[in-house]
């Protein structure tokens, strides 16, 4: 039934623009002016699959790094300022890509993009050998909730290691 429903709506039309910046950071745009919203996406295609054998964990940690504050926009400001406004972030990282977003009021784009390009551009300058520390220790946390401390957990640790043979990325 609910098929027959969809089947009857007009194809999905997303129109969008594509700018490649002089710094090889592609923009995509696709402007809705009927959404209350914006949302803003920026994905590196930077994941796991870039680790060494045995030394993993890295993209996951730089994934926690880039939330603990830039020179203008120091910690926790980044979500003070976000939430206050009614805006949300967060992240993610996978074999392929760590990818950060925020959504919120439209009047949020501005402050959103603001606030990533300070991130991008000067999160080197605000980190300490302190925050390295505690965020190391967050995701070895965040990996004995998610595997080591559930039961089955390891087992798609392992099935990945056997779907995929020794050299591959994902192995």
């Amino acid at each position: 039934m609910l098929l027959a429903l969809l089947a009857l709506l007009p194809p999905l039309s997303l129109p969008a623009q594509t700018r490649t910046l002089p710094n090889g950071l592609i923009v995509i745009i696709s402007p809705d002016h009927s959404a209350p919203g914006v949302a803003v996406d920026l994905r590196f295609h930077v994941g796991s699959k870039d680790e060494e054998p045995g030394r993993t964990g890295f993209a996951h940690l730089f994934e926690h790094l880039m939330f603990m504050g830039a020179r203008h926009v120091p910690y926790p400001k980044f979500d003070t300022l976000m939430e206050a406004a009614g805006g949300v972030n967060n992240a993610f990282t996978n074999n392929d890509v760590t990818n950060y977003y925020e959504e919120g009021p439209k009047n949020l784009l501005e402050t959103f993009l603001w606030m990533e390009g300070d991130r991008l551009a000067t999160l080197g300058l605000a980190m300490t050998q302190e925050k390295l520390e505690t965020q190391r220790k967050v995701v070895l946390n965040e990996r004995r909730q998610s595997y080591e401390n559930r039961p089955y957990g390891l087992a798609y640790l392992h099935l990945e290691e056997h779907l995929f043979g020794e050299g591959h990325p994902y192995h």
